[in-house]
């Protein structure tokens, strides 16, 4: 039966807490989550906690039926809470993706799909790479706020080590670039992007999608940086006069970063990471890095969600690319 959807937030979660945003643990969670309707309704007030927008006709005003589906009162459009989120056509109960989102968030260096397989009983390490990787897509969300202030910037290569070619030798390894946030002393928020090479249009292009216009950007002398105060940044430009073994100085924010990813890929994810799929693991360490100070994971567990119904859905065959029909997939875990 249908019946008017009322414009006003779903109410926050009542627990024995009170009324709260999220759950504060993992048997919280399992309580407040135990069915798909809970998942449902928990999902409605992310995705129309500010009201409801037809995607047909832009009306705001709709009937609410049975599994939260939405039918416009102007058009008869109808849409699922699910419909164009990471959850569209799952074939698993959103309260096992609940769960799976809880653990994933609750480990503070990250997570492996054997892991996830583990832990969750899933029969088949295809469905937890699956899963892993689509929260991943998930972890970045669209529009999200540039970095601003004081940004050093600069570049890593992520892959094994090469003979010859010079310090900017790419060779087999990726390029990442990365950008730091300064609050004085302290590392700020970081961005972190694959780009193809050191060239001006990579770099700069990289720079600015992530730091905002007129902040200040401090890189080392490499040329490619040149055109930057042309492109409406304060420019600083840091050179190294007689010896490289002081490159690390010139920069030390970023490549603190730098090495803490390399840590990261090696030890979390025991360095499988091939190309194709790095840009899902920057962004895995980009969202774990940008909340390392919170002090709850179930905050974790509610940003990680908001994105997850902003964000479309990806079909298996577009995370696994170049992986060959009915192999393990490849790329880390």
């Amino acid at each position: 039966m249908l019946k008017p959807l009322s414009l006003t937030q779903v109410p926050p979660l009542s627990t024995s807490r009170g009324m709260v945003d999220y759950p504060q643990t993992a048997r919280e969670l399992d309580a407040l989550f135990a069915d798909d309707e809970a998942c449902r309704t928990y999902l409605a007030r992310l995705r129309w906690g500010n009201g409801f927008l037809c995607p047909a006709c832009g009306n705001d005003r709709a009937w609410v039926g049975a599994r939260a589906v939405r039918e416009c009162q102007r058009c008869g459009h109808q849409i699922s809470v699910t419909a164009g989120t990471v959850f569209q056509d799952t074939k698993l109960p959103l309260a096992v993706w609940f769960r799976a989102i809880g653990w994933v968030t609750s480990q503070k260096y990250g997570a492996s799909a054997l892991d996830v397989q583990r832990v969750l009983g899933l029969g088949s390490y295809r469905t937890a790479w699956s899963w892993l990787h689509t929260l991943r897509r998930a972890m970045v969300r669209a529009g999200r706020d540039a970095l601003h202030g004081t940004v050093e910037v600069d570049e890593t290569l992520i892959g094994g080590e090469e003979s010859g070619g010079g310090g900017r030798h790419i060779g087999k390894k990726a390029l990442v670039a990365v950008a730091v946030e300064l609050n004085g002393r302290r590392l700020g928020r970081v961005r972190l992007r694959r780009v193809p090479d050191h060239s001006g249009p990579a770099l700069i292009g990289f720079v600015q999608d992530a730091v905002t216009a007129g902040s200040t950007v401090v890189t080392d002398g490499w040329h490619s940086y040149e055109s930057l105060p042309g492109q409406g940044y304060q420019h600083e430009r840091r050179v190294i006069r007689r010896s490289s073994k002081n490159a690390s100085g010139l920069l030390p924010h970023v490549h603190l970063v730098a090495s803490l990813l390399k840590r990261w890929l090696t030890g979390t994810l025991q360095g499988a990471v091939s190309r194709e799929h790095l840009d899902y693991y920057l962004d895995e360490f980009t969202f774990r890095f940008n909340r390392r100070t919170s002090r709850s994971r179930g905050l974790l567990f509610y940003r990680l969600l908001q994105n997850a119904v902003s964000v479309a859905p990806a079909p298996y065959a577009t995370l696994v690319r170049q992986t060959g029909r009915g192999r393990r997939p490849q790329g880390g875990p």
